[in-house]
């Protein structure tokens, strides 16, 4: 299960982070891509290479003070100690970001999905545009319902995790005495329907505190219009596919790669809609739409940023720190010519 520790949230705050005086950030991307690093040695070498980099970047660094190269030595060291002598805990990340100063007690390891390739950066505040492009996965579910078991999965995108297990047997045989054998099946019928509306209770009452971005479902052909009837409005509005995957038995791997495809759909279907929303804007002069990257670098200094579009690549660092501030959207786009009349970089106002 890949693992990715970026969240709006920690984006923001590292977005708002400055060194000061006789300070700076030294931000480092570890490439763990199992393709090329699938061992500890392996990986243990690419650690020994970005830090003799980083070292060097530091001798070679001018215009800082003693104290700031100080501060910056005592950092390798210290990514040395955590992640070189201390050992790499890879698990399930394609790649690292690490941010550390000593001067602000700033020290911060986050694992990605996807492989970073970049050098060494020294700057002011963190380096987080690698993170940008990769972007925080937003937390979806997957509800899987028969007649006596149902099994909740939620987890950042396609990285899901069991976290609910509800079961409840139906009436045996034995039980009934002489009733007959329609008597039996109604009472069956009632007990499968009663572990239907069950389930679809105990899911709301686990999810209605911090509701997903998109829900899919897995189940029976008879049951699932049954299942999804009993949920929750606030569920039901987030519906986002169905799942053909055996109830009981599917691993945690399983419903993640039939969730993929979903959750990739779903993504790909947020920024058509922003795109397309963004040509409305423009199409209907509205004047609620910046095209290029000083448009958006003068409506983000007045804060009327909705929603960024970047594209992948495009040298954006302070323009996607800025609207992460701003607690606005931020969409990088990949194989996306959309953006190439605006520049790569544009964005929907909110006035």
């Amino acid at each position: 299960m890949q693992a990715n520790d970026i969240t709006r949230e920690r984006l923001r705050r590292l977005a708002g982070l400055r060194a000061g005086d006789d300070a700076k950030v030294l931000s480092l991307f570890v490439n763990l891509d199992p393709r090329e690093f699938a061992t500890a040695a392996a990986r243990s070498t690419e650690v020994r290479s970005l830090l003799d980099r980083a070292a060097r970047l530091i001798r070679e660094l001018a215009g800082v003070s003693h104290a700031a190269q100080t501060s910056l030595r005592a950092d390798v060291e210290r990514i040395d100690a955590e992640l070189g002598r201390g050992g790499l805990d890879a698990k399930g990340a394609h790649g690292l970001a690490v941010f550390a100063s000593s001067a602000i007690n700033l020290f911060e390891v986050l694992k990605l999905s996807e492989p970073v390739d970049h050098d060494p950066v020294i700057a002011d505040a963190p380096f987080i545009e690698p993170l940008s492009a990769i972007g925080p996965p937003e937390r979806w579910c997957a509800l899987l319902v028969n007649r006596r078991v149902a099994r909740l999965f939620c987890g950042p995108g396609a990285a899901l995790e069991e976290v609910e297990l509800i079961e409840d047997e139906l009436r045996r045989r034995h039980d009934q005495g002489g009733w007959s054998q329609a008597n039996y099946q109604r009472s069956i019928d009632k007990d499968a329907a009663d572990h239907v509306k069950r389930s679809a209770e105990v899911t709301f009452a686990r999810l209605k505190d911090a509701l997903p971005a998109g829900i899919l479902v897995g189940a029976p052909q008879e049951l699932i219009n049954d299942f999804e009837r009993e949920l929750h409005p606030y569920l039901r509005e987030r519906l986002a596919g169905r799942l053909d995957i055996d109830v009981e038995h599917s691993t945690v791997d399983e419903v993640n790669r039939a969730a993929a495809k979903h959750i990739e759909q779903a993504n790909r279907a947020k920024q058509d809609a922003a795109l397309a929303r963004l040509a409305e804007e423009f199409g209907a002069g509205s004047g609620r739409a910046a095209s290029g990257l000083d448009e958006v670098l003068a409506a983000l200094e007045q804060q009327r940023v909705e929603t960024l579009l970047v594209d992948a690549g495009f040298e954006a660092e302070d323009a996607i720190e800025r609207a992460l501030a701003q607690s606005a959207d931020v969409h990088v786009l990949r194989d996306r010519p959309e953006l190439a009349s605006h520049g790569h970089i544009a964005a929907i106002l909110r006035f």
